[in-house]
């Protein structure tokens, strides 16, 4: 008797010691739901149009809105009418938010990069945010542009959600050439930040 007393007493107090601990969670900031190695395609009329991936998904549930954190990276694919692969984008982490009125915003931060493979142009940037409906893409940060035909950079950058038409608002005074019978880049040095990056990664 005296043992079942202790046994339902252990019981009591361990329960109120979860109860404890429970009190002391903050719901707003734990996540509803946590998905590992996310995989999404969308596709029309049988074509594929993107997908997305990510090593992990949290989503958290607020009274106005509710997002979606990727703190693992995310990477966004596009594809052409003809199913090429034509878009690539890629950042440390991630974040999509839905609002009550049903807006929804993303935005990408920490070395995004964005690629036009078909026009084979490269651009990146600290942070990205994309304008589902409208299908564009911009950013207010600084930014550097590849492309076969020379080197840009400044502040401030739209295009359309593909990257087929990178239009940057603010370029600095400086440029590259690119001589096309060789790797050779001539910099102007002139306000110029960063170095030039090239395939075989040597300046």
């Amino acid at each position: 008797m005296i043992a079942t007393a202790a046994a339902v007493a252990f019981v009591v107090y361990s329960c109120k010691d979860d109860l404890g601990r429970a009190k002391d969670l903050k719901l707003e900031d734990t996540p509803v739901q946590t998905v590992e190695n996310m995989f999404i395609v969308q596709s029309k009329n049988g074509n594929i149009q993107m997908r997305a991936e990510a090593d992990l998904m949290e989503k958290y549930e607020k009274d106005s809105l509710s997002y979606e954190l990727f703190p693992k990276g995310f990477s966004v694919y596009g594809y052409t009418d003809e199913g090429l692969l034509e878009t690539q984008i890629v950042a440390d982490n991630a974040i999509h938010r839905t609002y009550t009125d049903g807006r929804e915003s993303w935005e990408a931060y920490g070395n995004v990069v964005v690629k036009n493979l078909i026009k084979q142009e490269t651009l990146e940037t600290d942070t990205l945010y994309w304008d589902q409906k409208n299908e564009r893409i911009y950013t207010h940060c600084y930014v550097r542009m590849y492309s076969p035909s020379g080197f840009m950079q400044g502040y401030g950058m739209e295009s359309d959600q593909r990257a087929r038409n990178n239009i940057i608002f603010n370029p600095f005074n400086s440029y590259g050439i690119v001589e096309q019978d060789s790797t050779k880049v001539t910099i102007d040095s002139i306000n110029f930040i960063g170095p030039i990056k090239k395939n075989n990664g040597v300046l």
